[in-house]
């Protein structure tokens, strides 16, 4: 009687590369400075992140951040890109563009409207903010406002940052 071998049943679950087989996800995060120690934030059922949203193809981060929070006939402050931050998922990439605006009197927040009207705005101390937010949040705060005390752009590249971005990553 011929012998006939069993199958190879694989124990592990063996890892597949990273593909970038779906779109990447872009959106934008708002640093809105209140006087030199405090920061605006959105709060939805207790919990803090910084006022964000989609950028939708074809528009400038700048153009979403006018999106993400409306303001009084005047608009936003001038927005200055101070970090952008970007990860590998495992089947896509995801940007997130960090823009600050100029520091704004603790009165013109009532006038903001953040996209999602579930959503609080609040103004908090910064060191709260900071520790209030999980990881990622804080590290994009932390960065942003030192690139905005320094007045160049920082790169995070997941979760770690990098002193220069590779070429045409920063623009537009």
């Amino acid at each position: 009687m011929p012998m006939t071998m069993a199958p190879v049943i694989p124990t592990g679950r063996g890892s597949a590369p990273y593909e970038n087989w779906r779109p990447p996800i872009t959106g934008v995060s708002l640093l809105v400075p209140v006087g030199a120690d405090a920061l605006v934030v959105a709060s939805l059922l207790g919990v803090v992140m910084m006022p964000s949203g989609p950028v939708d193809e074809g528009q400038t981060p700048e153009q979403a951040a006018r999106n993400v929070l409306r303001a009084a006939p005047d608009g936003l402050p001038s927005l200055r890109r101070v970090a952008l931050a970007w990860t590998q998922t495992r089947r896509r990439k995801v940007f997130t563009h960090v823009l600050a605006t100029a520091p704004i009197p603790r009165d013109a927040v009532g006038h903001l409207n953040y996209r999602d009207p579930r959503a609080h705005l609040r103004v908090l101390p910064t060191m709260r903010v900071i520790n209030d937010l999980p990881v990622n949040g804080r590290l994009r705060v932390v960065v942003g406002l030192q690139a905005l005390a320094t007045g160049e752009t920082t790169v995070i590249e997941g979760g770690v940052i990098r002193s220069s971005a590779p070429p045409g990553l920063v623009q537009g």
